[in-house]
């Protein structure tokens, strides 16, 4: 409460006590003797200048929330202002948005049905993002391909037309100004990609950059490139972008290098992160990709901290045909409307169902998981097929205690508790507290 109350007077935000509900957590602030017996109230009752009146959705033992009144508002409001003074003019500078939301808030945008197009259709919530062109120093043209190769032959299907795009360059390196903090001016929206992208400005020099932004990056926040030496010295941070030696396991990533200098290339769309599970022994670290695959990286390789954002980016709904053909999407046709010529399900009197088992339009099986990976490539060593071995692996090679070995060895037999972040949270955690062994805490 004595936070929104800054929030409010400071960035000048119309604060809806309804919309606080989300956000408020615990009892009000009282300035009144609770009555005993009465229902109890929600949080955001006590931002309300008319009398309490019972509410029907939560009951107990609490009492009723009392109302405060102005004198006591800008009390708490003036007590917090000294702690609020370095986020406050960032909040500000985005008129709020982002930060009050109403209640069931999921980032999606619902359309009005004034059409059949509209009746379903579901965006991705700009409303926090900059309005206006991008950076023009770091804005290159860009040519569409429409899926023809450098001859001209059409290489990949139902690619062409679109929107017309322009490329924001994107600094995935991150490594050529180290140590130097920047501020995030803005979040943009890139069409180029399903994340959103971050404005920075370094300190020293005013120059520009873009980077991927990740979820909780806002406005007037510090990032920082710390290097090998310097990298103690920050904090673990959204935003922030360190070598994966110098990462404490179980925090998530994104941008990730898979050799180093080379640049992110893993985890780089929206609502990507992976989990830092171990430091190994051979200089490698183990990572849970968003895919299930445990795989081992360089720990001289870099990462950004957090995960990206626009995470409900998953849960839009285009609505119609035409939306495809916005993002360069042509219509998909099937195997058997074609002609023999172009597949070998096409031809055929009438309706035919092919005629042989799926197959691509050069013979390839797309059923039943038909393997193509050659075993003979170069990354083949480096991936941790099997989940649960390659837990008790890290924890082997890594500082784990014995104890917490076990513990790993014992939660690898439930595949419901297999998530690389929570078997390496917990086994560092568990024997800070208490060591019963794994037979007596399987038997609890």
């Amino acid at each position: 409460l004595e936070m929104l109350r800054a929030l409010a007077q400071h960035a000048r935000v119309l604060v809806r006590p309804r919309a606080l509900h989300s956000l408020v957590m615990g009892p009000a602030v009282t300035t009144r003797p609770q009555q005993p017996g009465a229902t109890t109230l929600y949080p955001w009752r006590a931002l309300s200048t008319r009398a309490t009146r019972p509410s029907t959705r939560a009951k107990g033992p609490w009492g009723r929330a009392p109302i405060l009144d102005k004198a006591a508002l800008m009390a708490i409001a003036e007590k917090a202002t000294t702690q609020l003074d370095m986020i406050v003019p960032a909040i500000a500078s985005t008129g709020g948005v982002g930060i009050v939301r109403k209640r069931g808030y999921d980032g999606l945008k619902r359309w009005n049905p004034t059409s059949p197009g509209q009746r379903h259709r579901i965006t991705i919530d700009k409303s926090h993002l900059w309005k206006g062109d991008s950076l023009k120093t770091l804005t290159v043209g860009i040519c569409k391909s429409g899926g023809r190769n450098n001859q001209g032959v059409v290489t990949t299907w139902w690619r062409g037309g679109g929107n017309k795009r322009k490329y924001r360059l994107i600094d995935f390196k991150r490594n050529t100004r180290l140590d130097e903090p920047a501020v995030v001016e803005r979040l943009e929206y890139d069409p180029n990609r399903s994340a959103h992208i971050a404005l920075i400005r370094y300190k020293s020099d005013n120059a520009p950059a873009y980077i991927l932004a990740p979820q909780g990056l806002y406005p007037g926040a510090t990032v920082i490139s710390a290097s090998v030496d310097n990298a103690e010295t920050f904090d673990i941070a959204p935003g922030n972008c360190l070598t994966m030696s110098k990462l404490p396991t179980g925090v998530l990533i994104h941008n990730l290098e898979i050799r180093p200098g080379s640049g992110g290339q893993l985890c780089r769309s929206a609502g990507n992160g992976a989990s830092l599970l171990a430091h190994m022994d051979d200089g490698y670290c183990l990572v849970r990709l968003p895919s299930g695959e445990t795989r081992k990286l360089l720990a001289k390789c870099r990462a950004t901290i957090g995960e990206v954002s626009n995470a409900p980016w998953k849960n839009r709904v285009l609505g119609k045909a035409g939306a495809s053909r916005w993002v360069g999407k042509r219509p998909h046709v099937r195997g058997v409307a074609m002609n023999p010529v172009d597949h070998p399900h096409g031809g055929g009197n009438g309706k035919t169902a092919g005629g042989r088992p799926s197959v691509t339009p050069w013979g390839w099986p797309t059923k039943g998981g038909y393997k193509t990976r050659t075993s003979k490539k170069y990354s083949q060593r480096l991936i941790e097929r099997e989940g649960p071995r390659a837990y008790v692996c890290a924890a082997a090679n890594s500082d784990f205690d014995p104890v917490a070995i076990d513990l790993v060895v014992f939660f690898s037999r439930l595949p419901c508790l297999c998530e690389g972040t929570v078997l390496v949270a917990v086994a560092d955690a568990w024997p800070m507290r208490f060591r019963p062994s794994p037979r007596a805490f399987e038997a609890r």
